[in-house]
């Protein structure tokens, strides 16, 4: 029988070097994320995640954090993943190309008071890129969660959180924990007695 034990230890010891792989400048830039974030939420902006497949998964679950909540009882704050709604997904997929998925909700759904977060690994899917385009030309603040290099989005964006990895899974494992963080980083600061 082959030695799964061994290969449970070696991929939960990869992932832990992942996360204590971040640079200082990162960390910077997460508390850069929260503070904006924030910010655009006490003045009455929403954050809008959007991904693909994983992506798409860990958009949803940030969204949820924000929504309901993280740790703390707290009144709810406004944000959405644009993944949630089948029919508008598959309506813009049907009428105007999979790579307007998520520019026709951006160009319906985004104010300038908001943030928009593009989740990609490899920073280069087609229809995350337009989505970017869509974001700028409405006036959004734009960060990114990304792998190592950032890809296409790495000059595309106002802020990007790139993760120091090639690998997709330890990539979308260390995009959770930075939305995990953040998601606390933002409750404590809008609610610091909650």
């Amino acid at each position: 029988m082959p030695p799964y034990k061994e290969e449970i230890r070696r991929q939960l010891e990869e992932s832990a070097r992942v996360k204590q792989a971040f640079s200082d400048e990162l960390v910077a830039r997460i508390l850069q994320f929260a503070e904006r974030s924030a910010a655009a939420l006490q003045a009455g902006g929403k954050l809008v995640f959007f991904g693909n497949g994983g992506s798409a998964a860990d958009a949803l679950h940030i969204a949820a954090e924000l929504v309901v909540r993280l740790r703390t009882d707290r009144p709810g704050l406004p944000a959405i993943a644009l993944t949630v709604n089948p029919a508008v997904l598959t309506a813009a997929a049907n009428d105007y190309g999979f790579e307007r998925i998520f520019s026709r909700q951006i160009e319906t759904l985004v104010a300038p008071t908001d943030i928009l977060v593009a989740l990609s690994t490899s920073g280069k899917s087609p229809n995350i890129m337009r989505g970017v385009v869509a974001g700028r030309e409405r006036g959004a603040y734009l960060a990114a969660l990304t792998g190592e290099t950032g890809g296409e989005l790495r000059d595309k964006v106002d802020l990007l959180l790139n993760v120091p990895s090639s690998d997709t899974q330890r990539i979308q494992e260390a995009h959770i924990t930075i939305g995990h963080i953040a998601c606390g980083l933002i409750e404590a600061m809008l609610f610091p007695k909650a």
